[in-house]
């Protein structure tokens, strides 16, 4: 007797693996929520320790308790970290796009240099000493830096090496600037001291109102320039053959970095490394479509701009180590590891 053996699964019938598009938009949800469980953490945890029964209350009464003040400037720092990291992240991994370079960011070509020394100098000689006064100086001080790194690094025939360098020493020109003005005026010195390390603790519900136009405006834009980067990244010729508008992409990567970072710095501080290592992580497992880089970045860089700085109120108890410091230790290794990583892969 003869028995039929079984029918073979055909390729309609079995199950398809789950595509990279799918994987990745999982991803993004995954990362949405470790953003909110990192806010969450932020909110709840500080240098001075507080039950959580009273974290509870705070963020949905205002009694005007000492825990409910406490827990309200938790909520501004978290909302301006969310913000400022966001920032930071995108502005980092536009600019690597732009000069086709992955170790590129905000700092590394000055730009957080020049709003630095702009901000010391509307404090010294302006007597500027509000948000609302200085953020248009960094603004200023950002953009006259990133014109300037343009132009010495090539303009239209910028290469990564030449903007690098020209971004290094024009940062190392301008901090010496800016070291010299504190070191000669106590009073800026005594305002400075802690804006110039980069930090989240003054953060208020008026400077995240100021800043926040700038930087949704400079997210938009550097969202919508996802396509025509990814055209960029490929080389001029092939950018031209894919219809690709050079000069206007160029100027609108440099303008929304620029608004990203000079808002981001006018609020913090300049904070290294986030737009850094981020991007570059990111990369790692989406690829090079920068369509899927900037969300990613724009949704984990605050991840790890809030961690870093619940990590500087957690070791420091009761003080805080403010969170430029933090992303600066964290973020020298890694950057030797990168630049290590690179160069083997070259070899």
């Amino acid at each position: 007797m003869l028995v039929d053996s079984p029918p073979e699964p055909c390729a309609e019938t079995a199950p398809a693996p789950p595509t990279r598009r799918a994987i990745r938009v999982l991803g993004l949800f995954v990362s949405v929520a470790l953003l909110v469980l990192v806010a969450l953490v932020s909110i709840a945890i500080g240098a001075k320790s507080l039950p959580l029964g009273d974290v509870w209350h705070g963020l949905f009464h205002d009694s005007g308790t000492y825990a409910d003040i406490v827990v309200g400037d938790r909520i501004s720092r978290t909302v301006l970290g969310l913000l400022a990291g966001a920032a930071l992240g995108l502005s980092g991994a536009v600019l690597q796009a732009l000069t086709r370079n992955p170790l590129a960011d905000p700092g590394l070509l000055g730009i957080n240099a020049g709003a630095s020394a702009a901000v010391v100098t509307a404090i010294t000689y302006f007597g500027v000493t509000s948000l609302s006064g200085y953020v248009w100086f960094a603004f200023a001080g950002a953009a006259v830096v990133g014109a300037l790194v343009w132009f010495l690094g090539g303009s239209r025939g910028a290469t990564p090496v030449r903007l690098a360098l020209a971004g290094t020493a024009i940062s190392a020109a301008l901090y010496g600037y800016l070291q010299a003005v504190m070191i000669m005026d106590d009073a800026a010195l005594s305002k400075m001291r802690f804006w110039t390390v980069g930090s989240l603790a003054s953060a208020t519900g008026s400077t995240i109102t100021q800043v926040a136009p700038f930087l949704a405006v400079g997210t938009v834009v550097s969202l919508l320039l996802a396509r025509p980067l990814n055209a960029v990244a490929m080389g001029d010729d092939t950018a031209r053959a894919l219809g690709a508008n050079l000069n206007r992409t160029r100027a609108l990567a440099m303008l929304s970095a620029t608004v990203l970072c000079g808002a981001a710095t006018a609020a913090c501080g300049p904070i290294v490394f986030v737009g850094l290592m981020v991007p570059h992580v990111v990369r790692s497992f989406t690829g090079p479509d920068l369509r899927w880089i900037l969300p990613y970045a724009t949704i984990l860089s605050p991840v790890l701009l809030l961690g870093a700085d619940v990590l500087g109120r957690l070791i420091a108890r009761p003080a805080e180590l403010q969170v430029g410091i933090v992303t600066a230790i964290l973020g020298g290794p890694v950057f030797i590891f990168l630049v290590r990583r690179r160069r083997t892969a070259q070899l």
